[in-house]
């Protein structure tokens, strides 16, 4: 399995983890994500992290959608991408929500369905420079005709030859829009994946792979599961730790009626804990609400624990029909032991 090594996005001052990201590499990792919110970018510290690296892959887990215009997303990912050497960025996006959509970057919720699709499909036609580009969709056009427009806009085809094999990946988690990756990604960050998980994911993925209509399937697919890694003798003090970030995500991360991570809690079978959680947060009850998060849901998203009740646990992970598998963590001894776990130090070894 493939490891990747997450470092998130920034709190109040920038601060990027080089020693684990530099151990990361050294130990075979496959890919270090960067994630935005209403703070840092996602792609300017993967620039930085390129001129510090040699090999490992840059990638962006998620960039927001509403944040940019296709071709500006594209135009980041192509000069990174070309700056790093080629063939080491992932174009991870994602929709985000209403919240941040219309009141951070002030753009339209829309229909989400098809602003992905428009969007993909824009920057393919960026990517591969086939021809100056042209797009009629049902959420993005381009050229843009809509209201204020000259109606002067011009097809254009990049002046930066654009390595065609950059990956677009879809972070999603709705039934739609699972079945949208399926048939228009590369790859795909699963929204709340757990061990167990593909029982469901896994019939959406298929119908998405007939709608693509050329013989794709899991085999063309990168499935980039998450979790968080904290060894440690003491358990229940290990999960408390996560606790107040899942309380950030259900109870704060989106409107009281449209909450994606609300959703998948309920998804999961929390769905009273779930309730409780957001009430409490939006009380500005923030312990409390950390307090209401079950130890079971926490336990069945995360590797935490001594190294044998790890490893034990990771065989799910493994199994779990996930490629790849970005560990969040803060322990430079947990970034050595899934190295090990997953057989990326072995392989290192191995091509030195």
């Amino acid at each position: 399995m493939k490891l990747g090594l997450s470092i998130g996005y920034s709190g109040p001052r920038i601060n990027l983890p080089m020693e684990r990201i530099r151990l990361a590499e050294e130990l075979g990792y496959d890919s270090i994500w960067t994630a935005e919110a209403y703070g840092s970018d996602a792609i300017t510290p993967l620039a930085y992290i390129a001129a510090h690296t040699k090999r490992i892959r840059l990638a962006t887990g998620i960039i927001q959608l509403a944040a940019r215009s296709p071709a500006a997303t594209m135009m980041s990912a192509a000069t990174v991408d070309d700056l790093a050497g080629g063939n080491r960025f992932i174009l991870g996006l994602g929709v985000s929500g209403p919240q941040i959509v219309e009141g951070w970057y002030g753009q339209p919720w829309g229909k989400p369905y098809w602003r992905i699709r428009d969007y993909v499909e824009i920057m393919k036609k960026i990517r591969d420079r086939k021809e100056p580009v042209s797009h009629e969709g049902r959420e993005i056009s381009l050229p843009y005709r809509g209201e204020g427009a000259l109606g002067v806009g011009k097809p254009l085809k990049s002046i930066l030859h654009i390595n065609p094999k950059i990956p677009i990946w879809l972070g999603t988690g709705t039934e739609t829009n699972v079945r949208l990756t399926a048939e228009i990604a590369d790859g795909w960050l699963p929204l709340n994946f757990v061990p167990g998980s593909m029982k469901t994911y896994g019939p959406w993925l298929e119908e998405g792979f007939k709608r693509a209509g050329n013989g794709k399937s899991l085999k063309d697919f990168e499935i980039q599961a998450s979790t968080s890694v904290i060894i440690t003798d003491d358990i229940a003090t290990g999960l408390k730790k996560l606790k107040p970030n899942v309380a950030l995500y259900v109870g704060g991360m989106g409107h009281p009626d449209k909450n994606f991570h609300k959703d998948m809690m309920i998804r999961r079978g929390f769905g009273e804990a779930a309730a409780r959680i957001q009430e409490l947060y939006l009380a500005k009850r923030k312990n409390e609400a950390a307090d209401a998060v079950p130890d079971e849901y926490v336990d069945e998203n995360a590797l935490v624990g001594p190294r044998e009740r790890i490893e034990k646990r990771f065989a799910d992970w493994a199994d779990s029909g996930a490629t790849g598998l970005t560990i969040a963590t803060g322990q430079l001894e947990a970034i050595e032991f899934m190295a090990d776990l997953a057989g990326s130090r072995r392989q290192v070894s191995e091509s030195a």
